[in-house]
């Protein structure tokens, strides 16, 4: 199985707002920009996308280290929140309902589908790939819905 780095961040201006996701995926010295956006979204609803695409973009299953600074994803997946959300019919314990299903959904079942361990970093904080999917995901929305 191939071993890949991803590396994810989203971002949105106003929450909800104009958002764009931005990611990176390296595979020994080979490496690949993605980025989208949605005009009007939030950043959790951003930061799931970005590990969507990137995952989406994996053409087999592979063994995929997932960086990034969102404790939502990092702590929905490695949890087992969304799993339980799942198994629940997309509601919370408190029989609210769980938000961003869709996504969600999506990203389990990339994850069933790859092997992934996801790792959180410090947003901001000066870690280069992160800067690198923030300024991506900035970029993104700036350039295409805020003119």
């Amino acid at each position: 199985m191939k071993q890949v780095e991803i590396f994810t961040d989203g971002a949105c201006s106003g929450n909800p707002g104009p958002g764009g996701w931005g990611a990176l995926l390296r595979f020994g010295s080979a490496e690949k920009r993605l980025c989208g956006g949605e005009e009007q979204t939030t950043n959790n609803r951003m930061e799931l996308s970005a590990a969507i695409f990137a995952l989406s973009a994996l053409k087999e299953p592979c063994q995929v280290l997932l960086t990034t600074d969102s404790q939502y994803v990092v702590n929905g997946i490695e949890k087992g929140w969304a799993k339980k959300w799942r198994a629940n019919g997309w509601r919370k314990s408190d029989k609210s309902p769980a938000l961003n299903a869709d996504l969600w959904q999506t990203l389990l079942e990339l994850c069933d589908r790859h092997t992934v361990t996801f790792r959180w970093v410090k947003g901001h904080a000066g870690h280069p790939e992160n800067e690198l999917c923030d300024k991506l995901a900035v970029d993104f929305y700036t350039s295409h819905f805020l003119r």
